[in-house]
């Protein structure tokens, strides 16, 4: 998992370019989108759509973009509609790679995943191949430079998450799927800000890759998060701190 951690870290660190920061803003605005369509447009009834904003705000997209997203949703602007996909599949060091996706159009996506992946040294599989091998749980993401390691996790356990970890400055809390949205407003109510929360998929076990393995499995990793229509990779690798060094400049 410390290899994922990292990944999630240095994405953040990149995206402080303007092309980097469109594509988070376009892929957030299908989240917003879609979680306005499935529950309403009103964040005060839709957790959903309270995290998606949150998460969007934290990034500083604009107000008026996120409006325009709801609104899309809603169906009180025109616009595409997109609906939720996911892929399966394995990459370099037979690493389990999940991706879940938001498009206008399935075909188109699943060959350009598909084409990436064998590209890139793997292979996209069935449904169900490599899905067994995560545990989908929250994710709220604390600054360590904002909040100590002890403050952190008592506010963390009182607000009822699992657990907490802290690597290269940031505080993993954990939470179970039920109790996400009740997390996240327990912090809220201690004056706990936090940077990002998610439903993520975590792996129950992690796979060790070195070497030039590493190196293609990042540039696989990077290539895929780079496609308009991915909006979440997960993985179970995990790499040396020297194999992301290039990523860091």
């Amino acid at each position: 998992m410390a290899g994922h951690s990292k990944w999630s870290q240095i994405k953040r660190q990149k995206a402080v370019n303007d092309q980097a920061r469109g594509r988070v803003f376009s892929k957030m605005g299908r989240e917003l989108a879609v979680a306005a369509r499935q529950g309403g447009g009103d964040p005060n009834f839709n957790p959903r759509l309270r995290t998606a904003i949150a998460n969007a705000k934290a990034e500083n997209m604009p107000q008026a973009n996120i409006d325009r997203a709801v609104q899309r949703g809603t169906g009180e602007l025109p616009g595409m509609v997109f609906e939720e996909t996911t892929y399966e599949g394995y990459g370099p060091g037979g690493v389990a790679i999940f991706l879940e996706c938001v498009t206008d159009n399935t075909n188109r996506t699943v060959a350009e995943i598909r084409h990436i992946m064998s590209k890139g040294g793997g292979n996209l599989g069935q449904s169900g191949s490599v899905a067994w091998m995560f545990e989908r749980k929250g994710q709220i993401y604390l600054d360590g430079t904002r909040y100590d390691e002890e403050v952190a996790l008592e506010s963390a356990l009182g607000a009822g998450a699992e657990d907490m970890r802290t690597e290269d400055g940031i505080h993993y809390l954990t939470t179970s799927v039920a109790d996400f949205h009740v997390v996240q407003d327990g912090l809220r109510e201690q004056g706990i800000e936090f940077e990002e929360a998610e439903l993520a998929l975590l792996p129950t076990n992690t796979v060790k890759v070195e070497g030039r393995e590493a190196e293609k499995l990042i540039k696989l990793v990077t290539a895929l998060e780079e496609q308009d229509d991915v909006l979440k990779l997960y993985s179970n690798f995990e790499v040396d701190d020297e194999a992301f060094a290039s990523l860091e400049g």
